[in-house]
């Protein structure tokens, strides 16, 4: 099927230009589903499948005819020059300290990829930590850094290729900057909250092979590494066989009184349970129910919870609440909504 297409390009010279193009002839077949008796057609799905050599053989001729339009247009390197002259300045970002250590990252300017620097105290000497831009030949992986013990003497940080949401969380020690042997795969959007040493985190099933990149992600769950063991040892904390669109983040108060864990069902809104670390024989409980409202723990304070909520208070306010009397009528306000 061809489509004529006139485009105007306006350059330094003006000018009008017909541009014809013509597109991979794309098949059709008869798939239908039944819904309630109504057969609706789908004749493309055979594209969902992105594993398939009919599959990648489409794309490719589409991103011919792409690339081919865009090497057309005459002031494309124009612009390319003009970004990348207003791209190319110094970057730093704002420093923040854990432990006796300031992390930071810096751009030279153009590098894909800001790369990690730490001081010693403000007039310390300035080191490298981390360069994602050296971890694949085209720079295109990207680090995190999820969260460090509490004595400040690790940190667990995630590598994700190409951007992919799929990651690996590994550790390093800060002072010596050496890499440990721990690694975890089949992770994707998961924190790293420590518990002496070793952490929670969250990761899915490993997806059936092929399936990577597409296949359906259900059922997250909450597992807890201990540093020097394989990730087969890990023990599994939390899972809602009930809810498989759920996805899990965990949380340990400072003093490692309570682990908290937040559910999630969209990108607003959680639930919150919560287990005492004081206890091995303790279970994890429901702190808050429900997904309408957004709550975070701040800390703790003893035995009870010091909570950010917008529960009955758009504006949000900060209550403290009993784990073991939590319904919200027996929440006490500590700084009410304003």
């Amino acid at each position: 099927m061809a489509y004529a297409l006139t485009i105007l390009f306006e350059g330094i010279n003006p000018k009008e230009k017909t541009l014809l193009m013509t597109y991979p002839e794309t098949k059709k077949d008869y798939t239908t589903d039944n819904y309630f008796g109504t057969r609706i057609a789908d004749p493309y799905r055979w594209l969902e499948n992105d594993t398939s050599t009919e599959t990648k053989n489409w794309v490719d001729e589409e991103n011919k005819i792409t690339q081919n339009y865009l090497e057309q247009i005459p002031y494309r390197e124009d612009i390319k020059n003009r970004l990348t002259e207003i791209w190319n300045y110094p970057k730093e970002s704002a420093p923040f300290k854990a432990g006796e250590y300031y992390f930071f990252t810096k751009n030279d300017g153009l590098q894909n990829q800001s790369v990690w620097f730490i001081k010693k105290g403000l007039e310390g000497k300035e080191e490298l930590f981390l360069d994602p831009n050296k971890l694949s030949a085209d720079g295109t992986a990207s680090v995190s850094l999820l969260g460090f013990s509490h004595d400040k003497k690790y940190i667990a940080y995630s590598i994700a290729q190409s951007g992919s949401d799929w990651s690996n969380i590994y550790v390093m020690e800060v002072a010596s900057k050496t890499k440990l042997a721990d690694e975890l795969k089949w992770t994707k959007f998961s924190g790293a909250a420590w518990k002496g040493d070793g952490f929670y985190y969250s990761r899915y099933d490993e997806p059936t092979k092929g399936m990577e990149l597409s296949g359906a992600n259900k059922f997250q769950k909450v597992y807890f590494h201990k540093l020097g063991e394989a990730q087969t040892a890990d023990k599994l904390i939390f899972e809602d066989n009930t809810n498989p669109n759920l996805y899990f983040g965990a949380d340990v108060t400072e003093d490692e009184h309570f682990l908290v864990l937040y559910a999630s069902a969209g990108t607003s809104g959680n639930a919150l349970y919560y287990q005492d670390l004081t206890s091995l024989n303790n279970k994890i409980e429901s702190l808050v129910k429900g997904f309408e409202n957004n709550h975070s723990v701040i800390t703790n304070d003893g035995d009870k919870l010091l909570i950010n909520t917008d529960l009955n208070a758009p504006n949000k306010q900060v209550v403290l609440v009993d784990p073991k009397n939590s319904d919200p009528k027996n929440w006490q306000k500590i700084i009410p909504e304003s």
